[in-house]
């Protein structure tokens, strides 16, 4: 079988497979991008696996004038630039100890021993560079099949690296046949190891979630966390079932750029859920937002003035998932409309009022423009009663 793309095709990438092959190595592109290019999907980054070593590779790459930046070497991976793009190129290797967060290598001539200390099957696939798939393990059928499955024995593959329990899920979600469900033997080790997610820096745990909720529809993927265990592991509290309500409603909006992955983890719940999956502060704030937009009950237009068209989209579906009850007729449209809304009145028009007084005025006038639709103007709102009687206008 062979593969196709203009990632493949593009003299870039033909140039740092051509100075490898042309100097005697074996060299394959590897990993995501075969496994994206047979299941259809965009192919982004360029893995290349070879049985030069780093220091080989780096002086085949200047001899040619590219650059070479040695980005882990130690690990036998070599950045090369070529047509302006990333190569990540990395000798074959085989784990000689690991200790569940990080293996320790030697370089290897085999592609079998590189295949064999990959995660997944669908991960541990090659091609050549005029496409020709190299299958080491019988990758290729699992792929084609969107079957998840470990490289050998799962909980050996665990073992090495309990960040593989939550990117076993997060493949599943993204990759899975969900007709199909988890691989037995794969959530059985998932389950049984799942204690090892507590030894998991909180960063790596957290980019893992952010990916898998990301997926067209994770809540598959997340409903089998649940019932391994895997879940409440990692996020504490969380309840999925909520989950596939609201991929519902997402898809009721017809095509989108992208899920918001914060909407979908507003809706897991969970506890201390910035801190535990170390979110950004944006990501942190956002989040806060859209829960915030979930239980204090305001309107789509109050929403979208408040924290955005994205923002409040996402906590009114959340809403709607979490209450079981549909958005308000017409939400969509009030979202733009508060969105684009602009308070009307400024300090200078309170000219009777000044430090906490005019404070306290504005953001009281302001509560009653909110409370009415977002709608009265400057001279409705200086003719209300929310005005401190002593300082009249």
């Amino acid at each position: 079988m062979k593969i196709a793309g203009d990632w493949l095709a593009r003299a870039g990438t033909q140039s740092v497979l051509s100075l490898l092959t042309g100097a005697g190595h074996r060299a394959y592109v590897v990993g995501g991008c075969v496994r994206n290019a047979l299941l259809g999907q965009p192919v982004a980054d360029i893995d290349i696996s070879t049985d030069a070593r780093p220091e080989r590779v780096m002086a085949l790459a200047r001899a040619a004038g590219l650059r070479a930046v040695p980005t882990g070497v130690e690990h036998g991976t070599v950045t090369v630039i070529a047509g302006g793009a990333p190569h990540e190129v990395t000798t074959f290797r085989r784990d000689v100890e690991t200790d569940g967060r990080r293996a320790s290598v030697v370089f290897s001539d085999r592609i079998e021993e590189d295949a064999l200390r990959r995660d997944l099957t669908m991960n541990a696939l090659y091609a050549t560079a005029d496409g020709t798939v190299v299958d080491p393990l019988g990758g290729l059928a699992d792929t084609l099949a969107r079957r998840v499955r470990f490289v050998g024995r799962a909980e050996d593959r665990i073992r090495e690296d309990h960040l593989r329990i939550l990117r076993f899920f997060r493949f599943l979600a993204w990759y899975g046949d969900p007709a199909e469900g988890p691989d037995p033997e794969g959530l059985a080790a998932c389950a049984a190891l799942a204690e090892g997610i507590d030894r998991l820096s909180r960063e790596r745990v957290g980019a893992e979630m952010r990916k898998l909720l990301a997926a067209p529809d994770p809540a598959p993927a997340v409903a089998a966390m649940a019932a391994a265990g895997v879940l409440a592991r990692a996020l504490p509290g969380a309840d999925a079932r909520a989950l596939p309500v609201l991929v519902h409603l997402e898809a009721a909006l017809g095509p989108q750029d992208a899920p918001d992955w914060r909407g979908r983890l507003a809706v897991l719940g969970g506890e201390d859920t910035a801190a535990r999956l170390r979110l950004s502060r944006a990501e942190a704030a956002a989040l806060a937002a859209i829960r915030r937009g979930i239980g204090d009950g305001a309107a789509p237009a109050e929403l979208g003035w408040r924290d955005g068209i994205q923002g409040a989209t996402a906590a009114i579906l959340a809403r709607a998932a979490l209450t079981g009850t549909p958005p308000p007729e017409g939400w969509q449209a009030e979202i733009r409309r508060g969105a684009s809304a602009v308070f009307p009145l400024r300090a200078a028009d309170l000219p009777g009022l000044s430090g906490p007084a005019l404070g306290a005025a504005l953001k009281r006038l302001e509560t009653a423009w909110l409370a009415d639709g977002l709608r009265p103007g400057k001279a409705e709102l200086l003719g209300t009663d929310f005005l401190p009687p002593e300082n009249p206008l």
